[in-house]
């Protein structure tokens, strides 16, 4: 079974805390040369980037707007690869280990909900082919967002 229709099924989940928790895995295990995999889920109650579901070492709990690669790749709303995070201005570093990053936006219409942010060790991990890839895999998720949206993102309705 392909990777795209594999991913499907497992968001296709009761829960979605189960299927964002699927997911990170699938991925984590998928594409290999990664050391983290997860969800950063938005909260306009406080303009901060939340942590969900993920694979790897502790990671940073809240990420401000703007703020690391996270926040970056928020507020630009579009797929944003670090060959070689040394070399990004405010990189925050959850895992020390961690040397290149591909942050995804999820978006449900038109908005940025969530991002999928994976880590790896090796200097320029992620090539066009994986950014294509990703953005398919974030497209799928993000399909799913708006069948559970804002159930998933609680705090959006008040």
């Amino acid at each position: 079974m392909p990777i795209f229709s594999r991913l499907e099924s497992l968001m296709d989940a009761t829960y979605p805390i189960t299927a964002f928790s699927n997911a990170s895995s699938f991925i984590y295990h998928e594409i290999g040369d990664v050391n983290w995999v997860g969800f950063y889920f938005y909260d306009p109650m406080t303009d901060k980037l939340i942590l969900g579901p993920f694979q790897g070492k502790p990671a940073c709990v809240e990420i401000g707007r703007g703020k690391g690669v996270c926040g970056y790749a928020f507020e630009k709303a579009s797929p944003v690869v670090v060959p070689d995070v040394s070399s990004f201005p405010g990189h925050i570093a959850c895992d020390s280990d961690s040397r290149s990053e591909i942050v995804l936006p999820i978006k449900v219409k038109g908005n940025v909900v969530a991002l999928l942010d994976i880590d790896s060790t090796s200097i320029g991990r992620f090539s066009a082919e994986d950014t294509e890839t990703l953005e398919k895999l974030s497209l799928i998720i993000g399909k799913y967002s708006e069948k559970v949206y804002p159930f998933v993102f609680l705090r959006t309705i008040g």
